[in-house]
């Protein structure tokens, strides 16, 4: 099933690139209406839009999820249910399809539902108490999502149709925007994770690793800078444009800074995915959508690559996650360490590789506009850590000597695993350059001074020295990050976001549903109630028991009192 469901999105991504390049070249853009149900003066109509951004972006996340199922069929060789888990991923790759082709609000609620759902499913997908709380939080958050997309939905009731295709160009003049604009920005900021609603990426990494490369590349967490990317209209210098770049600025410093804090590798790519996410959205909310465009799809390539990597260490590892027990992985498993270095140095702006012409021509961008002295500052010094985290993760996994050996597992590295990780390393290496010269036809010329051209070659070599600095631990003979407990702390939880997200919202309310069912449920009301009524049911019987015993001197105590009452009501009579 895993090879059968490999060649056909193979083959449809290959198909879709090419046509996405003949639509580029020659500038056309099909929307087309299949009409369901006609009922007297009523149709319901589907839409599907096909330009060259759609099929581009549909062959990109077909090549991934082609390579991530093939890399599955290894990976996932021990579980009994490999078949449902394939379905589970080929549901989530068609969500995103109906997503992408989607010009109508409703529809994308379908697609952006559907990969809410199927999230769930694979987040749980291991069946432990860590999933199921994991998974729950995934879905909550989304939910969050869904809602302010519903509003949005009810809202273009206004305009009389749901496909916003029509309506951009209206709604830019329309003192209204701005109330689509806050939905429509609000929900991409709940699926791609940004403050205040960070916290369910990391969680989400309970899935499975070929999961991870998936949701993380192009799937769930892009649907919302999807969404962004097709409204760039309503981004226009307005006060949502402005507080989503201070507030994708502060994600990407708060998981670049996180990730140096953290054991967890998967954890660590997921919070780096994270801080490419906020440099999309920054760059995004500046208005240059298409640069955005292109850091999605080339994020993708090597993003994807550093998951089946990490993938296959802790298939190797028996399932060790722990940084710390990794080391001198290089000797042990040289093909994979190759790949994981080049995703590496592709994530960090390595030049000539892909994240090098999306990123660099990004920060130059950044420094060629008019931001203020903060933005400026998020920018680059974003950078600075992921090259620093990035290096980090190398000393560690690469070099030195193995901290595990007692397990004398790394002795496999899967050829088929092998073979999708160098389909996306080949892809991480020309993928760049390939679409840099497909999507820009005349070239982005940027003048700027000497200082400002280096700057970022600069900070990504500071980065690097830094990362190099903190983990030769053999520098610092106590730990500095010990020193500083509650600063590490602060930083290293996401600046408390999980918690807030979890114990915040949970604790108080599950306080004062402790207090209502103590005050109420078995207090007054038991009182007053069924506890009460039961006491006096059972007080009353026993009299009536012991009237009924047939004791003499009750019998004419009783009569007498009888007697007395018939005399006084004759007497009244």
């Amino acid at each position: 099933m895993c090879l059968m469901n490999f060649f056909f999105l193979i083959t449809m991504s290959i198909s879709l690139l090419l046509s996405s390049l003949y639509f580029l070249m020659n500038e056309i853009t099909y929307f087309l209406e299949w009409e369901l149900v006609s009922l007297n003066s009523m149709s319901i109509v589907m839409t599907f839009l096909f330009d060259w951004m759609s099929l581009m972006f549909m062959s990109f996340v077909l090549l991934i999820s082609s390579l991530v199922i093939y890399y599955s069929k290894e990976y996932m060789i021990d579980d009994m249910n490999i078949n449902r888990f394939i379905m589970l991923v080929l549901m989530f790759v068609l969500s995103m399809m109906f997503l992408i082709i989607s010009p109508n609000l409703i529809s994308i609620l379908l697609g952006w539902d559907g990969l809410g759902l199927v999230s769930y499913c694979l987040v749980i997908y291991f069946n432990n108490v860590k999933s199921y709380n994991a998974g729950m939080l995934t879905a909550l958050l989304n939910r969050v999502g869904d809602v302010f997309l519903l509003l949005a939905i009810a809202w273009m009731l206004n305009y009389g149709s749901w496909n916003y295709v029509f309506y951009l160009e209206f709604m830019m003049n329309d003192k209204e925007m701005l109330i689509i604009s806050i939905l429509v920005t609000s929900a991409a900021m709940t699926k791609s994770a940004q403050i205040p609603f960070s916290s369910w990426l990391p969680a989400a990494m309970a899935a499975p690793t070929p999961v991870s490369a998936l949701v993380h590349s192009s799937t769930l967490v892009t649907a919302g800078i999807y969404l962004l990317i097709r409204f760039n209209i309503l981004l226009c210098n307005t006060f949502m444009s402005q507080l989503l770049l201070l507030l994708a600025g502060l994600t990407m410093f708060m998981s670049g800074l996180g990730a140096n804090f953290e054991f967890d590798l998967k954890k660590i790519i997921a919070l780096s995915t994270l801080s490419q996410l906020g440099l999309m959205m920054m760059i995004l909310s500046m208005g240059y959508y298409k640069l955005a465009f292109f850091h999605l799809l080339t994020h993708a390539l090597f993003k994807a690559l550093l998951f089946m990597c990490a993938g296959a260490i802790i298939h190797n590892m028996n399932n060790s996650q722990d940084l710390r027990l990794m080391g001198g992985l290089s000797m042990f498993m040289p093909l994979t360490s190759s790949c994981f270095n080049v995703a590496n140095l592709a994530l960090c702006g390595m030049p000539f590789l892909a994240g090098f012409y999306s990123k660099d021509l990004i920060l130059e961008i950044a420094s060629l506009s008019m931001l203020n002295m903060f933005i400026y500052y998020l920018f680059f010094f974003s950078t600075g850590l992921t090259v620093c985290y990035s290096l980090r993760l190398v000393y560690y996994s690469m070099t030195g000597d193995m901290n595990c050996s007692s397990l004398n597992v790394l002795n496999d590295e899967s050829w088929v695993m092998l073979k999708g990780m160098l389909g996306l390393m080949f892809m991480s290496i020309i993928g760049g350059s390939m679409l840099s010269w497909l999507m820009f036809m005349t070239p982005y010329t940027i003048c700027l001074p000497y200082y400002l051209k280096f700057m970022t070659l600069f900070v990504c070599i500071l980065g690097g020295f830094i990362g190099y600095l903190i983990s030769n631990v053999s520098l610092f003979m106590m730990n500095k990050s010990l020193n500083m407990y509650y600063i590490s702390m602060f930083a290293g939880s996401m600046w408390f976001m999980p918690y807030i997200s979890t114990y915040g919202i949970i604790n108080y309310s599950l306080k004062i549903g402790m207090n209502v069912v103590m005050n109420f449920d078995q207090g007054w009301s038991e009182f007053m109630g069924s506890q009460n009524l039961y006491k006096q049911l059972v007080s009353c019987s026993q009299f009536s028991n012991f009237l009924q015993n047939n004791n003499l001197k009750v019998y004419l105590m009783i009569f007498i009192l009888w007697f007395i009452i018939l005399i006084m009501f004759l007497i009244l009579l």
